[in-house]
């Protein structure tokens, strides 16, 4: 209905407030009749900006105060009746607005848990105060923000430069409005820009981040570039393709330059260990340093792709990915799984295939090894949650319960997302059956399982867009989820190959170009946009094949730069402009060990020699690995894997017992070498080139042969220089 004609000023009383509100109210004026405030195009944007339904006030779960509303407004016929209606509408005044507990709390004349929210006479208390006098007409119907537009769309600055944001919300119904003065703003790194709530932008030290903007449930990312100088510093990169040409024009907008490239010592331990997770033995170090072709890098990533390591290592991370491990699957169920994602990595099968295989996957676990990911997340919602995060690289968790507050993902996504799995039926013939062979299997039936209710009721779609027509009915014959899987893996999919590929950039370079790698969204940009695109489309043209995009980025000069300690620019190597190095791995650290020490693992119920790379899940006993971050693969999230150093990594490497028989053993490379009678030198560079993958310098043989030469005996001597060599920080870490 239409909104009721303000009323004209009648004099101090007008609008029945306060005398000296009235007065004001007079002088400055409030909307105009011809155009009414309306809920959802005026008044949730100014309450969202004032911050009354942030996840710390009432838009939390369980609402603050006895007021719950939606969070940041994304359910605005919930937050109307909440308001105006519930509670015999006790919240408001027609009669006199001013005297409304909505105005006096949040203007601060009455006791509010949220303190002021807004003063008296700002624009949003005029708002709600004109709304209520209104009448409070109800939201409009359908009414919502589609997208918005922010000008500029990218902004480069120079330290201490500013900008100013103007947002543009494009409405359902076709009208367009300014929301510069109530969409909420970020900046991803605070400390190198900070933006005001209004939209004015400040550069603060050079880099690269975005200034995110969301206003009624639409986000837009504005890049932020602020160059460390006016022109790029003189450099001697060569590219060697169109990855390289990318990334190098990156870093003239910067004005950073690259390190020299890697030497081929730091370039092949680097790339065996990225590739295989292996280091390469002494004797393939000096066969690959007296090599003079000049495409001999290039033919060494061919041969690594090639190795049974790789498949070793890369089964090791699918492994974890997709969490394979007795504990959901039993023995023969995990040897199933095991032995497909080991065929799959041998076999090079396409990305797209593996997708479809595992999400239309049905029958026997036992015999049918992708069936087993329907039984390590079998709650619903943990099913749908781990599919948008594995194979899209987004977070849904959030919108179990409300709108994305960084996205513009809605519960109708999520629930829109589970509906392809409700259609399921498993059947676990139980620890008796298992025992005696008795499978789990998966099947699909024709109607949705009454053991796999959706809480929030919905028919199946896609991400961001309405129910396809086929499945507009609950009855919908056949497998739903092959709609799904085609869904996903078609090519014009944003998320699909886009989140791979990410995946793989950050096995090669300890981070992705996306960072967290299973967090894309509009408001956590890539660090290099024309870099994603570009090996996305690629890995498209491809057919999804994974080496390909291995080979591409191991044969590019930017992962050829090598490391810097203390880099003067990019210090976290965002940038790319020197390798980061990071620590190895759990399971490559104890192969490393072994490798280097000339010893064999033993693990329990497997052969001796089993590398750690090739274990089959967690629930192998080991000590080290634990104390190392081996993932407990009960987390689809990257972050499961441990990295950071602890004073019980530094301990065990110092001070373990397993270390002390592995570097005394007579049968060890340090054993054999003694009783060899090698010369101090040899033994020297053969330990150098074992642990660090590199010749000694001049001034470490002459050191080496002083310490041992203090020693209470030569043994001894070179025992402590491979303990110490063992822990040092360039053995450690993968530089």
């Amino acid at each position: 209905m239409p909104a009721p004609a303000r009323p004209t000023c009648v004099g101090p009383r007008c609008f029945g407030v306060a005398p000296l509100m009235a007065t004001w109210l007079c002088l400055h004026g409030t909307a105009s009749a011809a155009e009414p405030v309306r809920f959802i195009r005026d008044l949730v944007p100014a309450l969202t900006k004032a911050g009354c339904n942030a996840g710390a006030c009432h838009g939390s779960f369980q609402g603050r105060g006895g007021l719950q509303l939606s969070l940041l407004g994304y359910d605005p016929a919930h937050d109307y009746d909440v308001l105006f209606k519930d509670g015999r509408a006790r919240r408001v005044s027609s009669a006199s607005p001013e005297e409304s507990l909505l105005v006096r709390k949040a203007t601060g004349r009455m006791a509010h848990g949220g303190g002021k929210r807004f003063e008296v006479g700002s624009a949003t208390h005029r708002m709600l105060h004109e709304y209520i006098a209104q009448g409070m007409t109800p939201p409009e119907t359908g009414l919502s923000v589609v997208r918005l537009t922010v000008v500029p769309n990218d902004v480069r600055l120079t330290a201490g430069g500013k900008a100013a944001l103007t947002v543009k919300a494009h409405w359902s119904d076709g009208a367009v409005s300014d929301a510069t003065a109530t969409a909420l703003y970020d900046v991803i790194h605070d400390t190198l820009a900070e933006v005001t709530s209004t939209g004015q932008v400040t550069a603060r030290e050079p880099g690269r981040t975005t200034v995110n903007v969301r206003f009624c449930g639409q986000v837009a990312a504005v890049p932020l570039t602020i160059p460390f100088a006016d022109h790029s510093p003189p450099s001697d990169f060569v590219p060697a393709g169109k990855l390289d040409d990318l990334v190098s024009a990156e870093w003239k907008k910067l004005g950073v330059a690259p390190a020299p490239l890697a030497s081929d010592e730091e370039f092949l331990r680097r790339v065996y260990l990225d590739l295989i997770g292996t280091p390469p033995t002494p004797d393939e170090i000096r066969a690959f340093l007296g090599n003079a072709a000049p495409d001999k890098r290039a033919k060494l990533v061919d041969a690594l792709l090639e190795r049974p390591e790789y498949v070793d290592y890369w089964s090791l991370k699918w492994g974890d990915l997709l969490r394979a491990h007795r504990r959901y699957l039993g023995d023969k169920g995990l040897v199933s799984f095991r032995t497909w994602i080991r065929d799959a990595v041998r076999t090079n099968k396409p990305w797209d295939v593996m997708a479809r295989e595992l999400l239309t996957s049905q029958g026997n676990l036992n015999t049918n090894g992708p069936v087993a990911y329907y039984f390590i997340d079998e709650k619903l919602e943990d099913l749908t949650e781990t599919t948008a995060q594995v194979f899209l690289g987004v977070r849904m968790q959030c919108t179990k319960c409300h709108h994305h507050p960084m996205e513009v993902w809605s519960q109708d996504d999520y629930y829109g997302l589970a509906a392809y799995f409700t259609r399921l039926e498993t059947k676990d013939s139980g620890a008796l059956g298992q025992k005696f062979g008795g499978p789990k299997s998966l099947r699909v039936i024709s109607k949705a399982n009454p053991n796999r209710v959706l809480a929030r009721p919905a028919e199946p779609r896609m991400l961001g867009e309405a129910p396809p027509a086929e499945l507009a009915t609950p009855d919908s014959p056949g497998d739903v989820r092959r709609h799904l899987a085609e869904w996903m893996t078609r090519p014009e999919n944003p998320f699909f190959a886009k989140s791979y590929v990410n995946r793989l950039w950050a096995s090669m370079f300890g981070s992705g170009l996306v960072e967290p790698v299973d967090d894309l969204r509009a408001t956590n940009p890539p660090t290099f946009p024309t870099v994603m695109d570009h090996l996305t489309a690629d890995f498209i043209a491809h057919k999804y094949d994974t080496k390909h995009i291995l080979r591409t980025i191991c044969n590019s000069r930017t992962y050829q730069l090598a490391s810097e300690i203390n880099p003067k620019r990019d210090v976290d190597g965002r940038l790319c402009t020197h390798r980061v190095p990071r620590r190895l791995p759990a399971e490559v650290l104890l192969d490393a060990v072994n490798h280097a020490a000339g010893t064999q693992e033993t693990f329990d119920g497997l052969p001796p020699g089993t590398r750690a790379i090739a274990l089959p899940d967690p629930t192998i006993t080991s000590y080290f690995l634990n104390t190392f971050g081996r993932p407990l693969r009960n987390n689809p999230c990257e972050c499961a894997r441990g990295s950071s150093p602890d004073l019980a990594q530094a301990l065990h490497l110092v001070n373990s017992t397993l270390l002390h028989a592995k570097v005394t053993g007579e049968t060890s490379r340090l054993g054999k070498l003694l009783k060899a009678n090698a010369t101090d030198e040899d033994i020297t560079t053969e330990l150098y080139l074992a642990t660090f993958g590199r010749r000694p310098t001049p001034d470490e043989v002459s050191a080496v042969k002083e310490l041992v030469g203090t020693a209470p005996n030569r043994a001894e001597g070179f025992q402590d220089i491979l303990w110490t060599l063992l822990n040092s920080s360039e053995f450690v870490f993968n530089h």
